[in-house]
């Protein structure tokens, strides 16, 4: 039996649709719980009791082509792996990123349906989320170490920057403060779920003051990598990051003081999915020593 072959650059493309996919599903679950249309399918894996197809109706549509994205994700996941395997030549760390995504999907499977047969409590909900932003950095990752640019270093490959380290830290309490205030807000998938019983507008300025902090950090980050002459895919993706970042941030404030729009919300989701990928780059090409020897800065420097 002749055994498929996959090149590095056939694989790679596999690879950029599964990120892509991983994010569109955050987008889609984020427009299920907009709408209202959590419970559209009630029960799991059919929509509703032996109907596998949801019915004519809106919120029923909306949750079932969410279903049918997961389907796509976990076919896009299935050829990473395939294609890991079948790649020529063959890396071990590509086959286990790509079997790392199948455990992630699979937890985000068994998780989705215990979200609706328990009728879409917040803690699980934010689970479901904040897993799903495990899997991007997985696919992330996998898209990194299969790009030819990866291939191009040499061994032994430099340790995360600790400044890489920092932003992933801060990004991700960011992330999660966010997740608290969707749980406490109105936005909850259905008008009878469950809700975080806090003060929104309190978590909501704790959110408000992680987000300002993430902004001045990566402003002052951006600015110190170009005085000490960081590598320029450093100093591309740390740019990439705050402006992401300050876009979400302008967003945040906008739904704030509108009264959460859904469109606004909606596009915060997806902003929130945007800067994650972001900040995952940068960590991984925020490697090794990030700023020139001092005897080159000062050549570099006039006199």
């Amino acid at each position: 039996m002749i055994q498929p072959r996959v090149s590095p650059a056939t694989y790679r493309k596999i690879t950029i649709w599964a990120l892509a996919l991983l994010a569109l599903i955050i987008v889609s679950g984020g427009a299920v719980r907009l709408t209202g249309s959590g419970l559209g399918c009630p029960d799991w894996p059919a929509c509703d009791n032996d109907q596998l197809v949801a019915p004519l109706e809106t919120h029923a549509m909306i949750e079932f082509i969410n279903r049918l994205i997961t389907g796509l994700v976990s076919a896009i996941v299935i050829a990473t792996v395939l294609g890991s395997h079948w790649r020529k030549p063959r890396r071990a760390d590509l086959v286990w990123l790509s079997w790392g995504l199948v455990a992630g999907v699979l937890a985000q499977i068994v998780l989705g349906g215990l979200v609706v047969l328990y009728e879409l409590p917040p803690t699980l909900v934010i689970g479901h989320f904040l897993l799903s932003m495990v899997l991007l950095w997985n696919a992330a990752v996998l898209l990194w170490r299969a790009s030819e640019d990866y291939e191009r270093q040499r061994e032994p490959r430099p340790r995360p920057h600790w400044l890489g380290n920092g932003v992933v830290a801060l990004t991700s309490v960011v992330i999660v403060t966010g997740t608290i205030v969707t749980g406490a807000g109105p936005h909850s998938g259905d008008e009878d779920a469950e809700r975080i019983d806090v003060a929104v507008r309190d978590v909501a300025q704790i959110h408000g003051t992680t987000v300002v902090a993430l902004l001045v950090v990566l402003a002052g980050m951006v600015w110190w990598l170009r005085q000490r002459g960081a590598p320029e895919r450093a100093q591309r993706w740390g740019r990439a990051v705050l402006g992401v970042a300050l876009a979400q941030g302008l967003i945040g404030y906008v739904q704030y003081f509108t009264g959460v729009p859904v469109l606004l919300v909606g596009a915060h989701i997806a902003g929130a999915a945007l800067l994650w990928i972001v900040t995952v780059f940068f960590w991984l090409n925020a490697r090794g020593p990030l700023v020139r020897a001092e005897a080159d800065i000062a050549q570099a420097v006039p006199a």
